[in-house]
């Protein structure tokens, strides 16, 4: 058996790994929360509105969306993982909401799996992002596989993800992090479609959203701690003792996705922002939106709600906008822009 053969086991195994773990363990943080606690809307008994005037639409990288809502990058790589991808992906049609697929690192190594990612045709009009760790750019990565991967998809735009927490505590992680700004900034200027940074729940500062702007990335996902620790999951696959104390060590580092959103809105206010990284429920949603994010990211109760039907995710994503719908109906604006126009939101 030849090296890639090898990898790309690995690779695929390790993705039934994290859907087992996540379904089955508890690995959310426990100490570290999202920080949207932290702030309160304040209500308004007398909203002068038609509640049948509320509109949560808005625009994402030039695509109109029905509600602020993505379901965040989690799978692909198994049959189990197709499935998940299939159902997730016919709900962010029905209802225009945006969707990101797991890494597809697994695709490019073992070319039958590309199909667990090959969701356009269940998706044709929906925002679908693809995703690759970025430091596979330092590990004979560059545009041709990232081309292949946007080609699975049919892609409106690529996620690079931020992962170096993950990957020193997973076995053989990949940890060679050192020249990825400039890789970044080479491929965002060769890409014709947009190029997103995000991280995997431990978050992304200011100051490193501002080099990221600065290297032609065109929209950040904060990503921030408080929801799943990937810290934690690692753990529960951890080879030795060693990893196993990595992983619980560092189960709750990260900064919190509320203080994430506010450190890049104070350095930049235009980047198209997403926000996820914990977040439960609408009105946690409508917190960060309030806050400056454009639209919200969900993992895990996409991911729950996926592994049990595609009606599950239906009743979640229709209780998502109710919850949003009425953060703005209870605080007297009609629109998302009006709500974080409004300043009522906050800090307690």
């Amino acid at each position: 058996m030849n090296v890639p053969s090898l990898i790309s086991t690995t690779t695929q195994s390790r993705k039934a790994d994290h859907i087992r773990i996540c379904l089955e363990s508890d690995v959310q943080c426990r100490q570290t929360t999202n920080g949207l606690e932290k702030y309160r809307f304040t209500h308004s008994c007398l909203p002068e509105l038609n509640f049948t005037e509320i509109d949560i639409s808005t625009e994402f990288l030039g695509k109109k969306l029905n509600a602020p809502l993505l379901i965040s990058s989690m799978t692909g790589g198994t049959e189990q993982a197709g499935m998940i991808n299939r159902r997730l992906a016919e709900v962010a049609q029905q209802y225009k909401i945006a969707m990101g697929v797991g890494s597809q690192r697994v695709a490019v190594e073992k070319k039958q799996v590309a199909d667990t990612f090959a969701i356009r045709k269940y998706a044709p009009d929906a925002l679908l992002f693809a995703n690759v760790g970025a430091v596979q750019l330092n590990y004979n990565y560059g545009l041709d596989q990232c081309l292949e991967i946007i080609d699975i998809l049919e892609a409106d735009a690529l996620i690079l993800h931020l992962n170096p927490l993950q990957e020193c505590i997973q076995p053989k992680g990949d940890k060679n992090f050192k020249g990825l700004i400039d890789k970044i900034n080479i491929l965002c200027s060769k890409l014709s479609i947009p190029v997103i940074v995000k991280e995997v729940g431990n978050g992304i500062s200011g100051a490193i959203a501002q080099n990221l702007i600065a290297a032609g990335v065109k929209a950040i996902d904060v990503a921030g701690a408080g929801g799943t620790s990937w810290s934690k999951v690692e753990s529960e696959r951890a080879e030795t003792p060693m990893q196993r104390r990595l992983g619980n060590t560092f189960a709750d580092w990260g900064i919190p996705t509320a203080e994430c959103i506010t450190s890049i809105r104070a350095i930049d206010a235009k980047i198209p922002l997403i926000a996820s990284g914990g977040l439960r429920d609408g009105l946690e949603a409508a917190k960060a939106i309030a806050l400056g994010a454009d639209i919200v990211g969900f993992a895990m109760p996409f991911l729950q709600a996926a592994a049990e039907s595609e009606a599950a995710i239906c009743d979640l994503t229709e209780v998502l906008i109710a919850e949003i719908s009425t953060v703005l109906f209870c605080t007297g604006n009609a629109t998302l822009a009006q709500l974080q126009a409004s300043g009522n939101l906050k800090e307690l």
